[in-house]
């Protein structure tokens, strides 16, 4: 087995893409006027990937140490992987052709920060699709032939903790440049 290794972001997003963020700081957004119920679902929605990336983790985690039975894992991983990797996908999908462009519209200065969390949803669809193939192979494997399955779930905490620490800065950037925008823009009421 060969360890996949992923060309996700590192840097920060650039200063000029957080200059609506001094203005609306994340820890004002919730009592502000023009905070709306959209903007919390998504922001909820956000907390979800960040759960389900967690969860996925522990769970290689656990099962590694061997405190979980293979049936309980196989459940489990099929569950709660589909969950995040189908609705991060449809997540993604809405923002690049609906939320974005939205943004966009009501202010172009931010387009290159937008651009940026495109190129995100790319890199992170290809983590996504190592972790699919590989979660696939762990529950064929736990049936054809379980002395192979550690070596397999070891990758996928590995690709768990990319996923993890991907959605962590990209998920914080995300909402750190639309949110601010949609409240200085009223938009999404």
């Amino acid at each position: 087995m060969t360890q996949t290794t992923f060309d996700i972001r590192t840097h920060n997003m650039p200063d000029e893409m957080r200059v609506l963020l001094d203005t609306y700081p994340r820890d004002s957004w919730d009592a502000h006027p023009g905070f709306h119920e959209k903007t919390r679902h998504w922001l909820g929605a956000h907390q979800m990937f960040r759960r389900l990336a967690e969860l996925l983790r522990t769970d290689a985690q656990t099962y590694l140490g061997k405190d979980m039975s293979d049936e309980d894992y196989a459940g489990r991983l099929s569950y709660y992987g589909n969950a995040l990797v189908g609705n991060l996908h449809g997540h993604h999908g809405w923002e690049d052709h609906s939320y974005f462009p939205e943004l966009s519209e009501a202010d172009p200065r931010f387009d290159q920060g937008l651009e940026v969390l495109e190129q995100d949803h790319a890199d992170l669809d290809k983590v996504l699709d190592s972790y699919t193939k590989t979660a696939n192979r762990v529950i064929k494997l736990m049936q054809l032939d379980p002395g192979q399955v550690r070596d397999e779930v070891g990758a996928l905490h590995r690709t768990s903790e990319t996923i993890e620490a991907f959605l962590q800065r990209h998920l914080s950037d995300e909402e750190e440049l639309a949110v601010p925008i949609i409240l200085h823009h009223r938009l999404r009421g």
